[in-house]
């Protein structure tokens, strides 16, 4: 692997930007406030800022290269490696795909979260991201609680959440649109579908129990677990007691301050930074943020939102970069117990970016390193020096 040498930038070392050069070896940082040396790769980061990688603990959008329109198919590898560059040329080093099994059939169905988490095996060696699978467990799900259970045991799943939409799914029935909607992401005819509902809402008694159950198998397999959208203090005590200790999208400020009081991380969207508000109407993000409610910025359906969400903090005086830039990568890097990543610091993994940040509001991304690795570069007269690292001589057998 080529040593890179970063010469100059501001770079963000513990909470301060400060100008110095970095040196990477390997995966790893090697040093900081270092000198060249013998890297063969030489980066001109003056002028730019230099940020560690961001760390995507929930991202969906890869469904959108998977089914890019109702009905509209494209096989799984395809779509995963256009999401990955995707990924990277938004500065997500480190991506959790939260790909969702539920009792629908179709691009949600626990047919297609197996063939993600196949091709997501087969594929990770080809990656730039670092690339994880975060299982999204509908909790009304039954009959997949057994083949869940096993993956878990089996080390598969990178982190588990226990989603419950059901009650959304019951009021959206009255809704001509987003019937149609959830109707033709299944690919069932709409009495298919109503009588699929019918019977999925009258197993609602063996929901607790189950949850349950698979909480006991994550726990065993030291798996981080997540509940999502909890509406009450209650329902997230009820969670942290399973071991769930992640809140993804409280929806109220009281169930925000209950998981704050107990040291739980608490998720919200990165889009809803940038947009100004929740498209569901729910909680505020920045508000929720100026106040201490949030440690962890997800990309949820938009990449390039982590990047821009952080900007846009510091732009609106919610939080200073330094800060806000914690949101996007050393707090998820801890919620997700990534110790190796999230920081520049020698030792570390080598999962750095490259920013212009001269056009306020709209950061330019110079280059991604990966893993030690130049992945994303889009000016090459930042290249100093590269210098081919001679070919090892072939022996013949």
């Amino acid at each position: 692997m080529t040593d890179i040498f970063l010469e100059g930038g501001r770079a963000l070392i513990g909470t301060e930007l400060v100008e110095t050069s970095l040196a990477v070896s390997g995966q790893d940082i090697a040093q900081v406030d270092a000198s060249r040396g013998r890297a063969r790769l030489i980066i001109d980061s003056r002028n730019l800022l230099v940020l560690p990688g961001i760390v995507d603990l929930h991202g969906d959008a890869f469904e959108r290269q998977m089914m890019p329109r109702a009905g509209v198919d494209f096989p799984i590898d395809v779509a995963l490696a256009d999401s990955d560059r995707q990924a990277i040329s938004n500065g997500i080093t480190t991506v959790f795909h939260a790909t969702t099994c539920s009792w629908e059939p179709g691009l949600r169905s626990a047919d297609n979260a197996r063939g993600l988490m196949e091709a997501i095996e087969r594929q990770r060696p080809q990656f730039a991201a670092d690339t994880r699978f975060h299982l999204r467990h509908e909790t009304y799900n039954l009959d997949a609680e057994a083949e869940i259970s096993e993956w878990l045991n089996e080390g598969r799943v990178d982190l588990f959440a226990f989603n419950d939409h059901m009650d959304g799914t019951v009021a959206d029935m009255a809704k001509p649109r987003k019937r149609n909607r959830m109707v033709e992401r299944t690919g069932l005819s709409a009495g298919e579908f109503d009588r699929l509902v019918e019977r999925v809402v009258s197993r609602a008694d063996e929901v607790p129990a189950s949850v349950a159950r698979l909480a006991a198998a994550a726990r065993a397999a030291q798996v981080r677990m997540l509940s999502h959208d909890d509406a009450t203090p209650g329902m997230r005590q009820e969670f942290r007691e399973l071991g769930a200790d992640i809140a993804e999208f409280p929806i109220n400020e009281e169930t925000a301050r209950a998981a704050a009081s107990h040291g739980d991380a608490i998720v919200y969207g990165a889009p809803n930074v940038v947009r100004g508000g929740s498209h569901t109407g729910w909680t505020r993000a920045s508000d929720m943020i100026a106040k201490g409610l949030c440690s962890v910025l997800a990309s949820d359906y938009y990449y390039p939102a982590q990047l821009l969400a952080a900007f846009r903090l510091a732009a609106d005086g919610v939080l200073p970069l330094t800060e806000a830039w914690s949101l996007v990568s050393a707090g998820p890097a801890r919620a997700t117990g990534l110790a190796d990543r999230g920081v520049l610091a020698e030792g570390r993994r080598a999962d750095i970016l490259l920013v212009d940040d001269s056009v306020k509001l709209r950061p330019r991304l110079i280059a991604v390193i990966s893993g030690g690795k130049l992945v994303h570069l889009t000016d090459a007269t930042r290249l100093l020096t590269a210098v081919a690292t001679p070919r090892e001589a072939v022996v013949a057998a």
